[in-house]
């Protein structure tokens, strides 16, 4: 345990996750914080602290990410949604609200589609892939550019867990990740989805945010000022308080009664 936090390794349906728990027995409220193509938990330490102040938080590390064994199966989006339902149910977690940064926005728009009973609000932030960039040259392309404006200490992160991921599981995830459409998948939401970005953020483009919004039936677009693609590290304070708006701004049934 550190900082208040509980850390544990579970396997689940043969595949292995890492959870980091903030428990808060009276919050009202359940966090579940996922992390991008190659990255792990570090990166959403900032925001996991904030919305600690006020609910339960737990951040995962998928299969194959932050050091944890690569299943031996390939897993695409659907599949690894469906790993993140069964770690939610062994959990005993319904109701929960999911926060994925960039290929987690796929993962947890496809989980509340897949399972609706579990979730009570999808926010995607900066959501991937913009239809720009849709190949593995414009993403690296976009990535080139989001890291010049990014702050040190951040691209120590986001390279960093690069290395522990390794190229091959990063490669088979990119290719999913680059087929997926986010948003024909957002269409059948039942959730309401904040898609958040960072206003100076090169890999989810503003006009792209439009249209995944514009896709859902019930949904809100945020940028975050001077904030680029991790902008949960540099406006963690901002970011909280969106999301935290926006719930309150559609209150789920749990929420009402």
């Amino acid at each position: 345990m550190e900082d208040g936090h509980v850390t544990r390794e579970l396997t689940v349906e043969g595949l292995a996750f890492r959870i980091i728990h903030s428990a808060a027995p009276s919050a009202s409220r359940t966090y579940v914080l996922v992390h991008g193509i190659g990255i792990s938990h570090r990166y959403l330490r900032r925001l996991h602290a904030q919305l600690a102040l006020g609910g339960e938080v737990v951040s995962v590390d998928l299969p194959g990410f932050g050091g944890l064994p690569r299943p031996s199966d390939d897993l695409d989006v659907a599949a690894m949604a469906r790993g993140l339902a069964a770690l939610l149910d062994r959990m005993s977690l319904r109701e929960v609200v999911v926060v994925g940064h960039s290929m987690g926005s796929q993962w947890v728009i496809e989980l509340a589609a897949q399972r609706p009973d579990l979730v009570s609000h999808v926010i995607a932030m900066g959501p991937v892939a913009d239809d720009r960039h849709r190949t593995p040259l414009a993403q690296a392309r976009a990535l080139a550019v989001d890291s010049v404006g990014e702050s040190p200490a951040v691209n120590w992160l986001v390279f960093s867990d690069y290395i522990r991921c390794g190229l091959r599981w990063y490669a088979a995830q990119l290719r999913h990740m680059l087929t997926y459409s986010i948003e024909d998948r957002a269409r059948s939401l039942t959730r309401a989805l904040l898609v958040l970005r960072g206003q100076r953020d090169p890999i989810a483009g503003v006009e792209w945010c439009r249209r995944l919004r514009d896709a859902a039936r019930d949904a809100l677009l945020v940028e975050v000022p001077r904030s680029r693609h991790v902008v949960q590290h540099r406006a963690p304070r901002a970011v909280a308080a969106a999301i935290e708006a926006f719930m309150a701004s559609r209150p789920s049934a749990g929420d009402t009664g």
